[in-house]
């Protein structure tokens, strides 16, 4: 038992260390002026969609359930967390803490969202959990287009039908403009606070996963009639699973509404969700610093290939379908086991 802790601590730390050292290596190259414009402003996007696909694969590779609404807890979190730092930022003009209440501010939002959707949805399984939680993702970006919410002298207004109805003074100022989302947010996201933002999630997702309430999410999503049979309480644990990750969504959500000028709910669609299910599957379902590696890789990828215009998006399928049989072909995963075994044995751990 001993043992298996100590390499559990070794392989998180490990974990850590790429992030670390990944960093380390970006701020060099940028540094030394390596590093190209269209990368640059890649950093913070990267930081997101790695901190999604980290905590969507504490669903589907941990808790072992298939959630297609990922999305909609991204955009929970970016619209409030931007709501909020337009109503302070006049009054809050330290922007390093302003940040911090509206990553705080985000991620607890969408986890109440995700507790309060959960608690029906998670009585669902299989294709229809998918269903539900894609349809889920799709109203939460239907009704953010709906909401007209502006100040003037008089107060705040807010309208579900158009700007022109709220009765706002020609001096008020708009904060939520329907479809036109949210403007003038400042630019508080950075690459290093992105970096930090995935060593917490890692740290939860890790420490979770590790717990004795992760091992018991572990034991439902492997046999459900068997964890009922000694007491497990199969709904508290799936909701937990759900609402941590719904929560982490939300971060991410406030992370990227800060490094955009405008901020639109169609950023948030299906597609989004899909992609950070892509990033899961790709880098292992269940092997969190494979969710790591692969979201970077597969979001960096289409920028790196960018002067290849006529051959960019086969040489990117030709890559997710190397990966895909990397991660899944019998032949392979029988030479990674005697090649590289050790540097993979903590994706098949977190999955047992």
């Amino acid at each position: 038992m001993t043992r298996m802790k100590n390499r559990k601590l070794r392989s998180n730390l490990i974990t850590y260390g790429i992030v670390i050292a990944a960093f380390i290596a970006v701020q060099a190259l940028q540094s030394a002026g390596r590093l190209s414009s269209l990368m640059a402003g890649l950093l913070v996007p990267l930081c997101v969609y790695v901190v999604l696909a980290v905590s969507l694969n504490l669903v589907v590779g941990i808790s072992g359930e298939l959630s297609l609404g990922h999305a909609g807890f991204m955009c929970v979190g970016a619209f409030t967390s931007a709501f909020f730092t337009n109503l302070v930022k006049d009054t809050i003009t330290i922007s390093g803490l302003r940040f911090f209440l509206a990553i705080l501010i985000g991620a607890a939002f969408a986890g109440i969202f995700g507790l309060l959707i959960g608690i029906p949805v998670l009585r669902l399984r299989g294709d229809y959990l998918a269903i539900v939680t894609l349809a889920f993702g799709e109203i939460i970006k239907n009704i953010m287009n709906l909401f007209y919410i502006g100040k003037d002298s008089a107060g705040y207004h807010m309208s579900l039908k158009d700007q022109f109805s709220m009765g706002m003074e020609p001096t008020g100022k708009m904060i939520i403009s329907g479809p036109m989302g949210i403007t003038g947010t400042p630019k508080d996201a950075s690459f290093l606070a992105g970096v930090i933002l995935i060593l917490v999630t890692l740290y939860i997702v890790l420490h979770l996963i590790d717990s004795r309430d992760g091992r018991a999410i572990m034991a439902i999503r492997d046999n459900r009639i068997a964890a009922e049979s000694v007491g497990l309480n199969v709904m508290k644990f799936k909701l937990m699973a759900f609402t941590v990750s719904a929560g982490l969504a939300g971060a991410a959500g406030a992370l990227y509404a800060h490094n955009l000028a405008t901020l639109q709910a169609k950023k948030f669609d299906y597609n989004t969700s899909i992609l950070t299910l892509v990033f899961v599957v790709l880098g292992g379902i269940g092997n969190i610093r494979g969710s790591v590696i692969a979201a970077v890789v597969l979001t960096a990828l289409p920028e790196m290939l960018r002067g290849l215009s006529n051959y960019r998006m086969l040489i990117y399928s030709i890559v997710l379908i190397v990966m895909m049989i990397f991660n899944w072909a019998p032949k392979v995963l029988e030479w990674r086991e005697r090649h590289l075994g050790r540097f993979f044995r903590r994706g098949r751990e977190e999955v047992m």
